[in-house]
């Protein structure tokens, strides 16, 4: 009994030592998020720390929905933009953990008839070094912006675009690759990608408000997105999700996104190896590292290594970083795409390395 005291008591202090930390930050966090995020009669945004796998600090600033005059709630729903490709890079890695693929793989395999696919491998996809045009800079693109494509249409779309380099040559951020990857999905599942993301990961990760984004659903707590123009904000422009698909397309809350980077410390979707790689920094033809892994940015705050990545899709912006060292996660979303939170969830996470360590 006496031994079970003394452990109770020594869990107790440090909960309550650790709550402390969380609440001595709580005014300094306030103050870097109000920067941006300042107007409650605006569209705002949603933010939250978690230090070992549960969170210390979660706020919600502004409106989720100006017309009807919604104050925001940390439970909303928010399209993620190309933090999806993190999503679809590890779809990939599970299906060559299960001996359906293999990152090595030439995309001619999968896809005959792909210009140059003999010599574009799935990694180059993953790591944005594949060369291929980047539809999103295609002057064509608002001609397929609201029509529905099936991911064959999208690849079709850009596939005899002229590459911008040979595959491997550098690094250059690419969403074309990841509507690939996202058909590749596809083809070697032998399910629909959104399917698959959602009984593979979602249900596995138990991300109960996580979806393929749409505008026709009804979508429970959904935050409504803005442009900013000179009159004022306006309703964010409808696209087809067909179009971002699995560079873009798909929606989650605070809590759900903390449950997924729970799911990938646990190893419950990859194991270590496939892990491994998913976060690994790689090197071009001439043997120069470049700062991506597989759907991840590899950088560092202070030195300390970071796995971190945003998105922008019309009406939204998100950001998140997490230190692995301290097993700190920051997230944050806004609903106006006049309003990033990438810096403030940046100088966030560095202000809760420093007071983790003190």
């Amino acid at each position: 009994m006496k031994n079970i005291s003394v452990s109770l008591l020594l869990w107790i202090f440090a909960l309550s030592s650790f709550t402390i930390k969380a609440q001595s930050i709580e005014k300094a966090v306030d103050s870097l998020i109000s920067r941006d995020f300042n107007d409650k009669n605006a569209p705002g945004g949603v933010f939250m720390i978690a230090h070992h796998g549960k969170p210390v600090y979660q706020k919600a600033f502004g409106k989720a929905n100006l017309e009807l005059g919604s104050d925001m709630s940390v439970d909303n729903v928010f399209e993620l933009g190309s933090m999806t490709k993190q999503f679809t890079a590890v779809a990939i890695l599970m299906l060559e953990q299960q001996d359906k693929l293999k990152v090595g793989d030439r995309i001619s395999k999968y896809i005959p008839d792909y210009p140059n696919g003999d010599k574009i491998t799935i990694h180059h996809l993953l790591t944005h070094t594949s060369g291929i045009k980047d539809f999103t800079k295609m002057k064509s693109l608002s001609d397929i912006a609201q029509k529905e494509m099936t991911p064959k249409m999208m690849v079709d779309f850009f596939k005899n675009e002229p590459v911008d380099f040979a595959p491997g040559e550098k690094f250059d951020y690419n969403n074309s690759g990841y509507v690939l990857l996202g058909y590749l999905i596809e083809l070697v599942s032998g399910e629909k990608y959104e399917d698959y993301i959602s009984t593979h990961i979602f249900d596995k990760a138990g991300m109960s408000q996580s979806s393929y984004a749409s505008d026709r659903k009804v979508i429970k707590n959904r935050a409504y997105g803005y442009h900013k123009k000179e009159s004022g904000y306006v309703n964010k422009t409808v696209i087809s999700f067909s179009v971002p698909f699995s560079s873009g397309s798909l929606m989650s809350t605070l809590s759900d996104m903390l449950k997924w980077q729970n799911a990938l410390n646990q190893n419950i979707l990859l194991d270590s190896i496939e892990t491994k790689k998913a976060f690994s920094k790689y090197t071009l033809n001439n043997g120069d590292y470049f700062t991506y892994g597989y759907g991840w940015h590899l950088r560092d705050i202070d030195k300390v290594p970071t796995r971190e990545h945003g998105g922008s899709i019309f009406g939204f912006k998100t950001m998140a970083v997490y230190i692995p060292s301290e097993d700190i996660y920051v997230v944050g979303f806004s609903n106006c795409d006049c309003n990033s939170p990438t810096q403030a969830v940046k100088d966030i996470a560095e202000l809760t390395s420093k007071k983790s360590k003190q």
